[in-house]
């Protein structure tokens, strides 16, 4: 049977946390992740009977209608909502608890275990969000992991490892950033940051270089003086290096 309760929970829940909608009757009519959660209820009864292609022709109906993938099998709790929702992928085996929020193209897929095909038929592959969790846009969780309560997900990230409860994840890969609202001082190697910096480092030893030779040539050095003044416009009183700010999370 359908519990038609689940249902209305996650209109109350989309009107009550979406400032954009007006009233019940728009949710009702407008809210494509309220569809999809409402089919994917319908597909998940005959799944569970083991009406396979039954529960999978609905799922694809409301992908073809909404742009939301939720396979029928999936495990979902109360107050589930999915905001905007086009291109959100929700695999078969995926765990997702209470009060979770998903924004648009978010994956909740099976990462590497989805190449061995029919050798995982059966095993969990896909994650696990406990309760409260909620994930940016274009974000993505692969395998089977386990994202615990309370946790916030960057949009953009791409998370490949179990993330503790009450923890903000950001990046590729996701890092935790702050976990029991404190900051995290992160030791894992980011190949991407040291890559900005050795490049930082190299461009400015280069422009040591170059302004050495400036001051060298007695000829050009009333130039080189003059070019320096043109690069110096616009300075500030601000001795913090952008890219180690932009490192740091800057905007998190």
């Amino acid at each position: 049977m359908i519990d038609w309760s689940l249902i209305q929970e996650t209109a109350e829940t989309i009107l009550e946390k979406d400032p954009a909608a007006r009233s019940m009757l728009e949710v009702y009519l407008c809210y494509p992740g309220f569809h999809a959660v409402t089919m994917y209820r319908v597909a998940n009864v005959f799944y569970k009977q083991e009406q396979f292609t039954l529960a999978r022709c609905i799922s694809q109906f409301a992908r073809m209608i909404t742009g939301i993938e939720i396979h029928p099998g999936a495990t979902i709790g109360r107050r589930f909502v999915i905001d905007h929702g086009m291109g959100v992928v929700i695999g078969e085996t995926t765990v997702i608890g209470d009060d979770c929020f998903l924004y648009q193209g978010v994956t909740l897929g099976a990462g590497a275990e989805a190449r061995q095909g029919e050798q995982t038929r059966g095993r969990k592959r896909h994650p696990t969000l406990k309760n409260e969790v909620i994930v940016g846009s274009g974000a993505e969780i692969q395998g089977d992991i386990v994202v615990g309560n309370n946790v916030r997900v960057a949009s953009g990230s791409i998370v490949l490892k179990d993330v503790p409860d009450n923890s903000i994840v950001v990046g590729v890969p996701g890092r935790i950033i702050y976990k029991d609202g404190k900051r995290v001082d992160d030791k894992t190697p980011d190949p991407e940051a040291e890559a900005i910096k050795r490049l930082k480092q190299r461009i400015d030893s280069l422009e040591k270089s170059l302004n050495s030779l400036k001051e060298a040539s007695p000829l050009s050095n009333q130039t080189a003086q003059a070019d320096l003044g043109d690069e110096n416009k616009g300075d500030n009183d601000d001795d913090s290096d952008p890219v180690d700010v932009f490192l740091q999370g800057a905007g998190i």
